[in-house]
């Protein structure tokens, strides 16, 4: 099988919608598919089998920003991608994101499938509603990734959705832990810093544990300096910018508590799952998408703790009660591993790749 997956985010800037198309790939291609990535990059793709559509600029969306590339020049090389390459099926990351995405979907050269990973305040979707569903009615199949991904889908687009969870690829998290240099607990926080992330909610909550618990925060954006600025007096917490996959999940390792404060917008919890896999025990806020995958599964016992939003005291309460108490850490950590598992990379490209069957794809 020919697997063409499309993503509208630049493959060399990591995120969460880049890290599931590259996870996919990698999955796909060790079950004997031919697998091409087309997608912006903005330097070397991370892999020899994506064909880099070009540089992106930055765009805000959700509380964030997104790089995107909905210049021509990008367009004209995702046609002649698409006309060149033969695949038995095509497979967009969010279809309606302005870029090769929705090239894809124009063009449709093949039995087409759309994946949604969006949720939160989307208001493109209230405002071009029609276009939404001119353009999902080229879909054969439509997945969102949550059912908070469905419902905000659904505000435009009708009609019959499958919902297929993100996967974590596991393997690739079991690693050793990062050298400490010292026997002081450790909290790690991994994320952009900007409000709907919660690290301003973390900070606060941090000031009141212990002196012998420090606080690694890994990443940046827009309120790095004014959370440095208002924090400078916690020598603490360690503000270490961004860092390689390899050391991000070596610290997941050596970490006693992983902490996930979003504030909302969330529509799966991945970086829950990736810090699982690795080993850490894990305190998120109690925001849909995140309970969607740590909260009890067919009986099975939560696999964090999740305090309310935005609610410095309860996070607070929350992260001591695993520091604290080692039962509770290690029954988070054994839950935690098993739900990594229900959530793998390869269950989900056992999932899609039945999708694919039944859109008429042969498997050899």
């Amino acid at each position: 099988m020919r697997v063409g997956l499309i993503c509208p985010y630049s493959m060399s800037i990591p995120g969460g919608v880049q890290n599931q198309v590259l996870g996919l790939g990698r999955a796909f291609r060790s079950r004997g598919c031919e697998v091409r990535v087309l997608a912006p990059t903005d330097g070397p793709p991370p892999e020899p089998w994506i064909t880099s559509l070009g540089p992106t600029l930055l765009n805000p969306s959700n509380g964030s920003v997104a790089p995107v590339a909905p210049n021509p020049p990008t367009q004209l090389r995702a046609i002649r991608a698409l006309w060149d390459d033969d695949f038995d099926v095509v497979h967009v990351h969010e279809p309606l994101c302005p870029g090769p995405t929705v090239t894809a979907v124009v063009m449709k050269t093949a039995p087409m499938v759309g994946t949604f990973h969006a949720a939160g305040d989307q208001p493109a979707y209230k405002y071009l509603g029609w276009l939404a569903r001119s353009l999902a009615r080229r879909l054969d199949v439509k997945v969102a990734v949550s059912n908070d991904a469905k419902a905000l889908a659904e505000t435009a687009i009708p009609g019959d959705w499958k919902v297929l969870f993100n996967g974590v690829e596991v393997e690739r998290f079991r690693v050793a832990p990062w050298e400490r240099p010292d026997d002081r607990r450790v909290v790690l926080f991994v994320g952009r810093h900007e409000e709907r992330k919660g690290l301003a909610v973390l900070l606060e909550a941090f000031r009141t544990l212990p002196g012998d618990t420090v606080l690694w925060v890994v990443g940046d954006g827009p309120q790095t300096d004014e959370l440095r600025r208002r924090h400078a007096d916690d020598d603490r917490i360690e503000w270490l910018g961004r860092v390689s996959d390899a050391e991000r999940n070596g610290r997941m390792a050596a970490a006693d508590v992983f902490c996930a404060p979003s504030l909302g917008g969330e529509s799966f919890g991945i970086i829950l799952l990736e810090a699982m896999a690795a080993g850490a025990p894990v305190v998120a806020s109690d925001i849909s998408g995140y309970v969607a995958v740590a909260g009890t599964l067919a009986g099975s016992p939560p696999a964090a703790l999740l305090p309310a939003a935005g609610d410095p005291v309860a996070l607070a309460a929350a992260l001591s009660s695993v520091l604290d108490d080692t039962d509770v850490a290690a029954e988070l950590r054994r839950s935690g591993a098993e739900r990594a598992e229900h959530f793998s990379m390869d269950r989900l490209a056992e999932e899609y790749l039945h999708l694919y069957a039944g859109l008429g794809a042969s498997l050899d």
